[in-house]
């Protein structure tokens, strides 16, 4: 990851799955950097989209109604082959 600041945190972690990382050699904090990075976007994309879902929803109709500007353009939609 870069170099942005880092805050020591707490965790409770279930020992089986501590010890076998720590077998592996896993770097704990690296892993839940990496983890928590995934899940972030996640609910990021998942905001924007609920945040976003009436605009989409109108343009979808949009192009239902009105068809895509490059529809005239694409014969292997049109069926005059």
């Amino acid at each position: 990851m870069s170099a942005l600041p880092k805050k020591a945190a707490n965790l409770t972690v279930r020992v089986d799955l501590l010890e076998e990382a720590r077998a592996y050699k896993i770097n704990l904090s690296q892993t839940l950097e990496t983890a928590l990075t995934v899940e972030l976007k996640k609910r990021r994309e998942a905001a924007w989209l609920e945040q976003n879902r009436e605009a989409i929803a109108a343009y979808g109709r949009l192009i239902e109604r009105e068809g895509l500007l490059s529809d005239s353009y694409r014969s292997f939609m049109r069926g005059d082959d």
